[in-house]
């Protein structure tokens, strides 16, 4: 079980860092319950997950990252994860601490992606 979530983690922060939005897209299921918020509601439907992701490779770059597996279990996963990049359009390094609660089917496709973060 743990080792689903580490492959999942791990595509979805490697394409994240080599900015291929539609790759990231991948590792989520089509009606994915996604909170770019956790206090907001989800996105709607997919198209509206596309349109947060679609603009990644015009306003980021110089994107490295870490992570660990904090909790799981059948259900949940919970990891916290580290970023730094750079904002495109300011040339501003951002640090960023978050944590992701994942849930994923049995295709290893997240079914569930909630987050919080704070950047520096």
């Amino acid at each position: 079980m743990l080792k689903k979530y580490d492959i999942w983690i791990k595509e979805f922060m490697d394409s994240w860092k080599q900015l291929d939005w539609e790759r990231t897209l991948q590792t989520l299921d089509k009606n994915v319950k996604y909170y770019e918020n956790p206090i907001d509601e989800p996105c709607k439907d997919f198209n509206e997950v596309i349109s947060l992701w679609n603009v990644v490779a015009d306003n980021q770059k110089d994107i490295e990252y870490t992570y660990q597996i904090v909790a799981y279990n059948e259900e949940t996963c919970i990891i916290n994860w580290q970023m730094t990049r750079v904002m495109t359009k300011t040339n501003i390094k951002q640090e960023i601490d978050g944590i992701f609660q994942v849930s994923l089917n049995d295709n290893g496709k997240c079914t569930l992606f909630k987050q919080w973060r704070f950047t520096r």
